[in-house]
């Protein structure tokens, strides 16, 4: 099969996989739990077909090439708009997996927030800038993508590492959703790498590109598709070393409430001794008066 007429057809399974997760995920009434994902689904499935009418036109020389200016600008922006939307479903999935513990959910959203502006801001630094004019927005885009694959990976390996502690089942949702975003992620890293090497839209790496694309869709289609097991509570032992973290990261951040300090035993007894002297006294006082 030619490369092209590949790449043609793996294109519209993408598309009908898009379709199809899309369905399966608003039939589940999965964006309430998860609106930057439904988001992003909106995205891909509303710009994906626009997107391959242009490709589909610049191949016929639609418009007098002027589907090539309109397909750049179109793929880049789209391209741009699903890293961002990728970050706050980095969030939506670690708040969910964190969701019977507070306060390391509060205080993790801090951390997460710091260490993807350290990635963007060493993603952005690594950048060489050797394009001018509008191919420096392909290098910009492959730089945000690249800062935010990163922290999708290390959120992955976040909850691969500490699923046991978290009480979370590889069927969970919001593992699965990480998942699949962690092949998407690892695949643009790979492609950002050997975009220098094979520039051809049909070069043969872009099809195991492709291919990559259609497996993270799988996964998901398997995961919306199925059943979720319902998450059990977490029960915790007093002395489990999550349960003190989680005490930690709760106390982190609220001021201390005034509590009266109770007065000393000491005045206490030093009190009462002058309450017995005074009570003397006035007994003396009384008698020596009552003497004629």
């Amino acid at each position: 099969m030619p490369l092209d007429l590949a790449m043609s057809v793996l294109s519209a399974v993408e598309f009908i996989l898009w379709a199809v997760l899309a369905f399966l995920f608003w039939t589940k009434k999965l964006q309430r739990r998860f609106p930057a994902m439904s988001a992003y689904l909106a995205l891909r499935v509303g710009s994906m077909p626009i997107l391959l009418l242009l490709l589909f036109g610049q191949a016929q020389h639609w418009f007098n090439d002027y589907c090539f200016v309109v397909y750049f600008f179109a793929y880049w922006a789209v391209y741009m708009a699903s890293a961002i939307m990728l970050f706050f479903v980095c969030m939506e999935v670690f708040q969910t997996a964190l969701s019977a513990f507070s306060g390391l959910r509060r205080f993790g959203i801090v951390v997460f927030r710091w260490a993807a502006l350290a990635s963007v801001v060493v993603s952005f630094s690594t950048l060489s800038y050797a394009h001018r004019g509008l191919l420096i927005i392909p290098d910009i885009a492959y730089g945000l993508m690249r800062s935010v694959s990163v922290v999708e990976l290390c959120l992955l390996g976040f909850l691969c590492f500490s699923m046991n502690a978290l009480r979370l089942s590889v069927r969970d949702m919001s593992f699965g959703i990480s998942l699949g975003f962690g092949l998407m992620c690892t695949n643009d890293l790979l492609h950002s790498m050997l975009i220098s090497v094979f520039t051809s839209l049909i070069a043969p790496d872009q099809l195991i590109y492709e291919s990559m694309i259609l497996v993270a869709l799988g996964t998901w289609t398997l995961y919306f598709a199925l059943p979720e097991p319902a998450r059990l509570p977490v029960v915790m032992p007093v002395n489990s070393t999550i349960y003190r973290w989680n005490e930690i990261a709760s106390a982190l951040g609220h001021t201390g409430t005034q509590v009266a300090a109770p007065q000393p035993a000491g005045s206490f007894f030093l009190t009462d001794v002058e309450d017995v002297v005074e009570k003397v006294l006035n007994r003396a006082l009384k008698g020596s008066e009552s003497k004629p």
